[in-house]
């Protein structure tokens, strides 16, 4: 097993299942501390639990991420337990369906909170003390769906792109303080956020996922997208005329599911 994030810190949102929870493990494996921040307690301590088991430290604490203070407090209380953050991952990730009959703005609401908020706070809660050290890492997990606004997930893709928008502007802003940004915009992953999907090209498993992410983030990588058909298809869509988007994705079809409690 690699090794490459030994004495690393590593904290990561929505850590409960999915693809955080996958990721905390990789990272663990590799050698990194890990600190775990979601709202599911019982899911929370689980996965610790197992990081334990095989010799990883790691911890957590519960937190939604699209609370500024608690994400503030944990995050205080995480560093000070397993020492100052050198990666902060801002997963947490929320979905809602938008229709032409249910723009569902309640639920847009509580997407862009999490999916564009959530990371602002988290990176908010590590960046001055990187700053002050000068190294760091901050990484955003976007989505494809930042690429092309699709039927039915309006919000979910808003929220999305704002966040790739934001993490550029982010990273550009950093230049030269050796803290680095990383965007990752994934394909479809099997988690429970996509349980309900009714189709789903080219899925990954959270294990490979995590697998590919972790390795991205170790590289340093600016922007990564995957699976590569995946990314290449998105590409072509944008392309595509509102008429065969509307054929293709029916409004109303599931894209992303409810929303998953990370």
């Amino acid at each position: 097993m690699k090794t490459d994030c030994a004495g690393r810190v590593v904290l990561i949102t929505g850590a409960s299942g999915g693809l955080g929870r996958a990721m905390a493990a990789e990272f663990a494996a590799r050698g990194a501390a890990v600190g775990l921040l979601a709202r599911r307690e019982p899911e929370l301590a689980e996965a610790v639990g197992m990081i334990r088991e095989v010799g990883g430290t790691a911890a957590y604490r519960v937190a939604d991420a699209a609370d500024w203070a608690a994400v503030l407090t944990a995050v205080g209380e995480l560093t000070s337990e397993l020492g100052l953050c050198d990666v902060m991952v801002a997963n947490a990730g929320v979905g809602e369906s938008n229709t032409s009959t249910d723009l569902n703005v309640l639920g847009a609401e509580k997407v862009i909170r999490t999916n564009l908020l959530g990371p602002m706070y988290a990176f908010d809660a590590v960046l001055p003390a990187m700053l002050q050290r000068g190294r760091g890492h901050v990484v955003g997990v976007s989505s494809v769906a930042a690429f092309k606004g699709l039927p039915g997930a309006a919000a979910y893709c808003a929220s999305k792109a704002g966040l790739s928008a934001y993490l550029e502007s982010v990273r550009i802003s950093l230049r030269g303080k050796n803290i680095a940004v990383t965007t990752i915009c994934p394909g479809f992953v099997r988690t429970a956020m996509t349980e309900k999907n009714e189709r789903m090209l080219w899925a990954l498993e959270p294990t490979g996922a995590a697998r590919l992410m972790v390795t991205a983030i170790v590289k340093r990588k600016k922007v990564y997208s995957f699976p590569r058909r995946m990314r290449w298809l998105i590409g072509l869509s944008r392309w595509a005329p509102d008429w065969a988007m509307a054929r293709a994705i029916p409004d109303g079809e599931t894209i992303v599911s409810e929303p998953t409690k990370s």
